[in-house]
C-alpha cells in the first residue's frame, strides 16, 4: 500500500466535502429562504436534491462502465470535479428572485459533485488491500470532515456578513488545493485503446450485463438492496438537516450553521472510532452497528423537534451530535463493505451501481419526505418515513454474509 497514494486519496475529500456541506448548510437555507422564500422554497430545494440525484443515479453505471472500459477513469474524475468547481463558482450570479437559475445550478453543481464520487470511491480497492479497506475508508471520510469543519467556520463567517460570493469561492479554492494532489499521485490512467464512444457503446450492453451479474451475486445483490433503503434515509436527513433547523427548531441560521460544525467534528471522531473494529471485525459488523444507531438519532430527532417541548432546542444539539457519530461510521463502513464485495478489474463499473443504489434512494427520500410533510402539515412527524426506510434496510442487510470472515461469500 502506498502512503503518498492514500493520502492524495483522502487530501481529495478534503476538498470534495467542503463543497456538501456548504451546499446543504449555506446554500439550501439561502436558496430556500433568500432567493425563493416561503414554503416554496422548501419545496424547490427538495426538487433540486431529487432531480440531481436522479440523473446521477441513471447516469452512474454508464460513465463507471465508460472509465473502464476506455481506462479513462482519473479522466472522468477530473471532468466532473472541474465542472462542479466551476459552478460553484457560478453561485455568485444568484440572488433574491433568480429561482430558476439557481434551481440549475444547483442540480448541475450536485450533479456534478455527486457523479464525481462515483470514480473516487472507485479507487478505494485499487489503492487498498481487503485488510486496511476500513481504516482507509475511514481516514478519507475523517478528512473530508476536517475539510468540511474548516470551510463551513469561514462559510459561516462570510455568511453572516452576507458576502455570499465569498463563500462561493472559499468553496472553490479549498476543492481546488485538496484534489490537485489526487490528480497527481492517483494512479494513472491505462487506456485499453478502446475510444471514449466506442467504450459508451460497450458500456449501454455491458451495464444489462452487470445488472445480471449483480442479480446473480447474492451478497451484492443483498447488500445493494440494503445500502438503497438506508442511504434513502441518510442521505434524506443529510439534505433536510438545515431547514429541519431552522423550521423545526427556530435556529437563525448563525446558530445553524454552528450546529452543523459540531456535527462534522463528532462525524470525524466517529470515522475515527470506527476504522479499527471495521477492519478487525468486518465492514457488516461496522455498517449493522451504525445503522441501528442512526435509527434511534432519527427517533430522537422526531421527539425534539417537538413544538411544545421547552428543552427542544438544546436536546437538538444533542441529538446532532449523536447523529454525526453515526454518521461518518455509516459511511466509511459502507464504502468498505463494497470494497470487499467488488470483483477486480470492474471497479469504476460497480462503483456506479453503488451510486445508482445510493442515489435513487436520495431521489425518493427527499421527494417523499416533501409529499409526506405536505399531507400532514409537518415536517418532523414526516421523518417516520426515513426510520421506516433505515429499518428496511437493516432487514435487508442482516441477510448479507460477512465477505471477511467468509471469503466464499464474497461473489455468492
Amino acid at each position: 500500500m502506498n502512503r503518498k497514494t492514500v493520502n492524495a486519496w483522502c487530501l481529495y475529500d478534503f476538498g470534495n466535502s467542503a463543497f456538501a456541506v456548504i451546499f446543504v448548510t449555506v446554500f439550501g437555507a439561502y436558496y430556500a429562504d433568500a432567493v425563493v422564500g416561503e414554503a416554496r422554497g422548501d419545496r424547490l430545494w427538495g426538487y433540486i436534491g431529487s432531480i440531481s440525484m436522479g440523473l446521477v443515479a441513471l447516469s452512474a453505471p454508464l460513465m463507471g462502465g465508460i472509465a473502464d472500459h476506455a481506462g479513462v477513469r482519473k479522466r472522468m474524475l477530473a471532468i466532473y470535479t472541474t465542472i462542479a468547481i466551476i459552478t460553484t463558482l457560478c453561485f455568485s450570479f444568484i440572488h433574491e428572485g433568480s429561482v430558476w437559475l439557481g434551481f440549475a445550478l444547483g442540480i448541475l453543481a450536485n450533479f456534478a459533485f455527486e457523479g464525481g464520487t462515483v470514480f473516487y470511491n472507485s479507487y478505494l480497492p485499487v489503492i487498498a488491500p481487503p485488510s486496511h479497506q476500513g481504516r482507509v475508508s475511514a481516514r478519507g471520510f475523517a478528512v473530508g470532515y476536517a475539510g468540511s469543519l474548516l470551510t463551513l467556520g469561514v462559510g459561516a463567517w462570510l455568511a453572516l456578513q452576507g458576502n455570499f460570493t465569498g463563500v462561493w469561492l472559499t468553496v472553490g479554492i479549498v476543492w481546488v488545493i485538496g484534489a490537485t494532489p489526487a490528480f497527481l499521485f492517483l494512479p494513472r490512467d491505462e487506456p485499453t485503446g478502446m475510444s471514449v464512444p466506442a467504450a459508451a457503446a460497450r458500456g449501454v450492453k455491458q451495464t444489462l450485463d452487470t445488472w445480471k451479474d449483480v442479480l446473480g451475486m447474492r451478497n451484492m445483490r443483498r447488500f445493494l438492496l440494503a445500502y438503497f433503503f438506508y442511504m434513502d434515509g441518510v442521505n434524506t436527513i443529510i439534505f433536510f438537516a438545515a431547514v429541519y433547523a431552522t423550521k423545526e427548531i427556530g435556529m437563525e441560521i448563525g446558530e445553524s450553521t454552528a450546529l452543523f460544525a459540531m456535527v462534522q467534528l463528532t462525524a470525524l471522531v466517529g470515522s475515527i472510532l470506527m476504522a479499527g473494529p471495521c477492519d478487525r471485525n468486518g465492514p457488516r459488523w461496522a455498517v449493522l452497528r451504525t445503522l441501528i444507531w442512526w435509527i434511534f438519532v432519527v427517533a430522537l430527532a422526531m421527539i425534539t423537534g417537538t413544538p411544545t417541548l421547552s428543552w427542544s432546542r438544546e436536546a437538538f444539539w444533542l441529538v446532532a451530535g449523536l447523529a454525526g457519530l453515526g454518521l461518518g461510521s455509516i459511511q466509511a463502513s459502507s464504502r468498505a463493505l463494497m470494497s470487499h464485495l467488488v470483483p477486480s478489474g470492474r471497479e469504476a463499473e460497480f462503483f456506479g451501481f453503488y451510486a445508482l443504489c445510493g442515489k435513487t434512494g436520495a431521489v425518493i427520500g427527499p421527494a417523499l419526505l416533501v409529499w409526506v410533510s405536505d399531507w400532514i402539515g409537518s415536517l418532523r412527524l414526516a421523518l417516520i418515513t426515513v426510520v421506516i426506510s433505515c429499518l428496511i434496510g437493516l432487514f435487508f442487510l442482516m441477510r448479507v454474509r460477512d465477505p471477511q470472515s467468509d471469503s466464499s461469500s464474497t461473489f455468492q
